[in-house]
């Protein structure tokens, strides 16, 4: 295989050449994003039906698009890598390139592969290069997140691919739907770095990555699904927040990620799709030393927070005034906290006590720029209840140890909430069991972890839901934490842009029926 370069190209006799992408920005402006909704045809492909979509993606890739890396999300929002399973919106597992499945017992599955795919380069699929290619990801270093911790191992047996774990898992399946396990061809693990151009099997090639500054994909007429509606898509990497916004603002670009809060108010407001995401703005307690080991002042900082305010006076309204931990964009959460049994379980929290004189410190960091204002509405509202409240706001980089190490009373933190196998027993083990990594709240509580417990082996479905919102409520019920509000995402497209998906997990954005009005 050639060397890399900061072009990848493949059949590039037939790319549609994308003029300008070195100066994204400066392309944005002056109406110079390549393709778009102008009737341009996928050239080479034969078919000329269907005009392109011009996106201005927010993040540049940082490993050239490998798929062992979050670069790999993009791969799944361009419909160019697969999966053997995607998930719903309930977060439960569904085929993909794996037709079915069926766990043969604690720690083996078998995965029948999907026949009459064919990657794009032409090579077929077959469960064995579909076992090469997990087997590839479960050998990176470093690992895949959504590998991090599992111990896997995978062969082919027939047409079947078998996943065997060191340990019982029943998120097998759900792990299998992370884009960091995107099947590619054979040919694209042949160099020293996994390439993912004209590799994938979804109904979109990826035909050029262009550095940092864009990618071409082309509509790949053997998919095994439906068609893509749209001839291709033209990429450009826009981390400029104002230059995304201009971008939608002037037609630029068909579907822009994440419109900067600041810049929404300057645009047509129906141009604009607010999406919840499944990140919670928190203020975690720390409940091991200091005012806040009292639960009679816990409950007192509760009471004393008005999260409207926050929503209203920080996020302009484009937030979720927070319920509980998880938020709008898991559908089962509010369902579930209308359970007596969820409500009985709050009913029983300590009542407050005057928190007057009590002095504490609040940390938090400015690498994301609402939290430092958050952290001065919260000291206003902190302080008119009685407490005595010192501010320390670094960089993350800064603070991050002296966080972990329970130096500050509290700590402001926006933390996703459902990680890469779309379920939120792992953060909340990290956050608020016992022996958790990420455990701000320096927060250790028996009933907590018999309820964690019961999570992560509850079966995924109702059962695991059921268990999931039961440790909510024991978590909330001893105010280790605070959830104050869920984020959202302001997604904008142009008024001829139909079928853009608004995922709050971010894997999904152009699909094979997405298309634009010429």
């Amino acid at each position: 295989m050639p060397p890399r370069s900061s072009v990848l190209t493949r059949r590039s006799a037939r790319r549609t050449t994308v003029p300008g992408l070195a100066g994204v920005s400066l392309l944005l402006l002056t109406g110079c994003f390549s393709g778009g909704s102008e009737g341009s045809s996928a050239e080479g492909t034969g078919d000329t039906t269907g005009t392109r979509l011009r996106a201005a993606m927010m993040q540049p890739p940082r490993s050239a698009l490998s798929p062992f890396s979050d670069d790999a999300f993009k791969l799944s929002r361009w419909s160019t890598g697969e999966t053997l399973i995607r998930l719903d919106e309930a977060g439960d597992a569904q085929p993909m390139l794996a037709t079915e499945w069926e766990q043969l017992d604690d720690t083996t599955w078998s995965f029948t592969i999907r026949e009459g795919v064919t990657f794009h380069d032409g090579t077929e699929l077959t469960a064995q290069n579909a076992a090469d290619s997990l087997a590839a990801a479960v050998a990176a270093e470093p690992a895949p997140r959504i590998l991090d911790g599992v111990r896997m191992s995978v062969a082919a047996e027939g047409d079947t691919v078998r996943v065997t774990t060191a340990e019982a898992d029943p998120l097998v399946p759900q792990r299998l739907s992370s884009p960091q396990l995107s099947i590619l061809s054979p040919a694209s693990y042949e160099g020293t770095a996994v390439t993912p151009v004209g590799h994938g099997t979804g109904p979109f090639e990826l035909t050029a990555l262009d550095g940092t500054s864009g990618a071409t994909l082309e509509r790949y007429d053997d998919y095994w699904g439906e068609p893509a509606a749209a001839a291709g898509i033209d990429v450009s990497f826009v981390p400029d927040g104002t230059a995304r916004a201009a971008a939608l603002r002037t037609g630029e670009a068909d579907v822009v990620e994440s419109v900067p809060v600041g810049q929404a108010a300057q645009i047509d407001q129906e141009l604009l799709t607010e999406v919840p995401m499944p990140r919670t703005n928190t203020l975690y307690l720390n409940t091991e030393g200091g005012p806040f080991a009292d639960p009679a002042v816990r409950a007192a900082a509760r009471e004393a927070i008005d999260a409207q305010s926050i929503v209203d006076g920080v996020y302009e309204g484009r937030a979720d005034v927070a319920a509980g931990l998880l938020g709008p964009a898991l559908p089962y959460a509010a369902a579930g906290r209308d359970e007596a049994a969820y409500r009985e379980v709050l009913a029983d929290r300590p009542e407050a006590k005057d928190p007057t004189g009590q002095k504490i410190t609040i940390g938090t960091f400015t690498d994301r720029a609402e939290l430092p204002e958050v952290a001065v509405q919260l000291q206003q509202q902190l302080e008119a209840a009685g407490f005595e409240v010192e501010l320390e706001v670094r960089e993350y980089q800064y603070i991050e140890a002296d966080a972990l190490e329970g130096d500050f009373d509290a700590f402001i933190l926006s933390r996703a909430t459902v990680l890469d196998s779309g379920d939120p027993v792992a953060y909340m083990v990290s956050d608020f069991g016992c022996e958790g990594s990420f455990n701000l709240s320096q927060f250790c509580s028996e009933t907590v972890d018999a309820a964690l417990d019961e999570a992560e082996r509850a079966t995924p479905g109702e059962e695991r839901r059921a268990a999931i919102m039961a440790a909510e409520a024991a978590i909330l019920a001893e105010d280790a934490a605070i959830p104050m509000l869920h984020e959202r995402v302001i997604q904008g497209e142009q008024p001829g842009v139909e079928g853009a998906v608004r995922d709050s997990r971010e894997r999904e954005l152009i699909t094979a029926a997405t298309t634009v009005a010429e």
